[in-house]
């Protein structure tokens, strides 16, 4: 199984994979900085699954080489966990929709929930799965802090996918 993390630049999706696959990579806030592949592995229950982290993309709807990449990606890929910046959700959901649109199974990591929080945002997680109808996590990418969380509800986006 392949997991891809999609997102916008510069929303930890570096981090994330850090996380996931226990992979030290750099993780930095200069464009472009992810247009290569970056590919490790976890244990997803009692099989291992591929993680990759796609280079950052505003749309599918490709106008540059690493939304060439990512696009290319997505048909390669079992699942996407979708990593939305918690602080700018508006511009985030655009390539969450889309992704929706294309009937991918989609899992979303609300990364830099500590920062929404700080600046005083308030998002209804609950309210936010109803209307995306995907599972929705709270993360902290830097911090690990909703890790555990993301990934004990992937294997439920996993048997949508199969069934």
């Amino acid at each position: 199984m392949k997991l891809l993390l999609m997102g916008n630049p510069n929303v930890g999706k570096s981090a994330i994979f850090s996380r996931l696959t226990g992979v030290n990579v750099i993780v930095s806030n200069y464009p472009g900085t992810t247009v290569e592949l970056k590919k490790g592995a976890m244990k997803l229950g009692d099989q291992w699954a591929e993680v990759i982290d796609v280079p950052g993309t505003y749309t599918l709807e490709p106008i540059s080489r690493a939304e060439e990449v990512a696009v290319e990606m997505l048909k390669k890929g079992d699942v996407v966990i979708n990593v939305v910046d918690a602080t700018n959700l508006e511009r985030s959901l655009y390539l969450t929709l889309q992704l929706l649109e294309r009937k991918t199974p989609v899992i979303v990591a609300l990364n830099m929930w500590d920062e929404a929080k700080h600046k005083g945002i308030v998002i209804d997680v609950e309210k936010l799965e109803k209307l995306l109808g995907v599972p929705v996590a709270p993360t902290v990418a830097i911090t690990g802090e909703g890790i555990k969380e993301l990934v004990s509800r992937l294997p439920g986006v996993v048997l949508r996918t199969v069934t």
